[in-house]
């Protein structure tokens, strides 16, 4: 069997985040993980090319990384294309993910990819591909080659895929119909006298874990405090020279409101496409309200406000994707003189 394996330039061996940058590269033959993922097929597959591209080029310059993959697949005569582990690599596992889709779509090959369930790639792809949960930790690499390789079998046999805690993916949301001895009440009742006694009980739709946030202390002194105003709901200047996208954003931009009473609706524009912008495009005050925290500034209500604007979009974003974003924000904000954040949305 004639494999392609696509790997960013970390696990390709090309370097770390000083390489993010670097164009797909075709190499011939298996590469660091692929060899693992021979080994777990146990010569049913040969690696005929491994595909290594930086993250932040797979991911601002998508187009074009999916057009050369995909020559590069069909002119390898590939009967099967895996990609990853990527566990939580963000833009590793969007462009895996975006990778196996196109070539799952266009060539009609059994496409497998592994990450983990927090990574952004599996939110945006676990319809379209089986994804096998890698975890985030690459100590497991050998067991997760060796759970692709027991996918990759089946799919290519086709046969039938049980289901996602039999065969190691991740849940793609589909709902099958199977035989079961008690009905959907009875088994309801069941689970809330488990949960209600204390005992172990297993959920048949899983609810997203949230992690408790502390409540900041409160600001001592507002008319002393420097204030600054996040948003998510997508306001940029006008040309989006962060490339921020409008759904499942990737990126964050920092702009200047330095001497700025009041925001001009020509300056800006909204990349987000959860709701009607007319109003904001209209007063982009009425998202940022630069005009009512100077009116504040001027009265000693509040010291000062900070003279840039954080934004990005909020739509359809992965927890996970809003969390390293999150995490950004605040470590750039810890190194800024601010003793208060306004979050305002849409």
């Amino acid at each position: 069997m004639r494999v392609v394996h696509y790997l960013n330039q970390f696990f390709g061996g090309a370097g770390g985040e000083e390489r993010a940058g670097m164009g797909l590269e075709v190499r011939e033959g298996a590469v660091g993980p692929g060899k693992l993922f021979e080994q777990a097929m146990g010569g049913e597959a040969r690696i005929v090319r491994t595909l290594v591209c930086g993250d932040n080029y797979a991911v601002e310059e998508q187009e074009s990384m999916l057009a050369s993959a995909l020559a590069a697949i069909l002119e390898a005569g590939a009967e099967l294309l895996v990609a990853g582990p990527c566990f939580q690599a963000g833009r590793y596992g969007i462009a895996a993910g975006a990778v196996c889709a196109a070539a799952q779509e266009r060539f009609g090959i059994p496409v497998v990819c592994a990450m983990s369930s927090e990574n952004p790639g599996a939110e945006l792809y676990r319809e379209k591909l089986y994804i096998v949960d890698s975890g985030t930790s690459a100590a497991r690499m050998r067991d997760v080659m060796a759970r692709m390789a027991g996918l990759a079998r089946k799919l290519v046999a086709k046969a039938e895929i049980g289901l996602p805690a039999e065969d190691g993916y991740l849940p793609r949301g589909f709902i099958r119909d199977r035989f079961v001895e008690q009905t959907a009440g009875q088994r309801l009742v069941a689970m809330a006298l488990a949960k209600a006694r204390g005992k172990p009980y297993e959920p048949e739709m899983p609810p997203p874990a949230f992690t408790p946030i502390p409540k900041p202390p409160p600001v001592k002194d507002l008319s002393r405090a420097r204030i600054m105003v996040i948003t998510d709901g997508g306001l940029v200047p006008r040309g989006n020279p962060d490339h921020i996208e409008s759904s499942a954003a990737t990126r964050w931009g920092r702009y200047s409101i330095e001497g700025v009473a009041d925001l001009r609706g020509e300056d800006y524009e909204i990349s987000h496409g959860g709701y009607d912008p007319q109003f904001v495009r209209q007063d982009p005050d009425r998202l940022v309200p630069v005009d009512a925290l100077r009116e504040l500034e001027r009265e000693g209500v509040i010291g000062k406000l900070h003279d840039e604007f954080f934004s990005t979009s909020g739509l359809a974003n992965p927890l996970s994707n809003t969390r390293r974003i999150g995490r950004e924000m605040a470590e750039t904000i810890r190194l800024l003189d601010v003793d208060a954040v306004l979050l305002t949305s849409t």
